[in-house]
């Protein structure tokens, strides 16, 4: 695969930063997603409201109704909000691994591991962490290579005089 160009490092320190906002905010997404899905799918069989009859924040009972569960809350149901929000970040979310992967000219493997971020608990933070880190050392040891090669082609680095050797 072709390596990314040096005119393209800015953009990809831009799109670095994006995805990792968004895997943070996909990760925290993901986490109450799972804890709104035991609460409501577990024997407790509750959503989470946001005001309403039961005060500022309370639990509803889900019950089993014709067509499956049906919330008896009123108010704002923010289970069913965590679960939009959710699914309406990982599309930004995805477009930013992406972004990150297409701008670094990965393999397509790679896409989709990143990709797994939003759909497995906890992976989207250590799948941040090493995208960051192989990023920034890729940029960093391109940037010292090509600065290298700028200085022994450089007509001032050959004009300086050196000892001789006797």
């Amino acid at each position: 695969m072709p390596a990314p160009k040096l005119a393209t490092f800015p953009a990809i320190r831009g799109a670095l930063k994006f995805y990792q906002i968004c895997s943070i905010i996909t990760g925290v997404g993901l986490l109450l997603l799972c804890a709104e899905m035991i609460l409501k799918y577990s024997p407790l069989a509750v959503e989470v409201f946001l005001g309403g009859s039961g005060g500022f924040l309370w639990l509803a009972p889900v019950v089993e109704g014709p067509d499956g569960l049906v919330s008896t809350g009123d108010g704002i149901n923010l289970s069913l909000g965590i679960l939009i929000l959710h699914g309406w970040f990982y599309v930004v979310y995805l477009f930013a691994c992406f972004r990150v992967w297409s701008l670094m000219r990965w393999p397509f493997w790679r896409f989709l591991l990143l990709a797994t971020g939003g759909v497995v608990p906890l992976a989207s933070f250590f799948l941040e962490v090493r995208t960051a880190r192989d990023v920034r050392a890729y940029l960093a040891s391109r940037e010292d290579a090509e600065l290298h090669s700028r200085a022994e082609h450089s007509s001032l680095t050959h004009a300086i005089p050196t000892e001789n050797k006797r």
